[in-house]
């Protein structure tokens, strides 16, 4: 039993007497590897505000001239120290345009 799915495209150009050229088989798919080496190591943390939260967020990014990363981290930071636990959070180099 074969486990390749039929070609439509090609199945209804037979079908339909196209003299067309027909479309070459699909590759198959590489295996994904990470394209940004600086997140080796990292896990995603997703959140969800209002729109006015986010806005906010990026007002202030822009005048304190640093990146949204830079202002979460230094909010994660401060809930860890009030906490009582290691200021961990790393914030990232780069000007404005770097992760915002």
């Amino acid at each position: 039993m074969s486990t390749k799915k039929p070609d439509l495209a090609s199945a209804l150009a037979d079908a339909g007497g196209s003299t067309r050229r027909k479309a070459p088989p699909p590759e198959s798919p590489e295996p994904k590897t990470s394209s940004q080496p600086n997140r080796h190591g990292t896990r995603p943390i997703t959140v969800h505000f209002p729109k006015n939260v986010r806005d906010q967020l990026k007002i202030l990014a822009i005048q304190q001239d640093t990146t949204l990363h830079n202002l979460i981290a230094e909010a994660f930071n401060d809930l860890f120290a009030k906490y009582g636990r290691p200021e961990i959070a790393p914030k990232q180099g780069g000007g404005i345009n770097n992760g915002t």
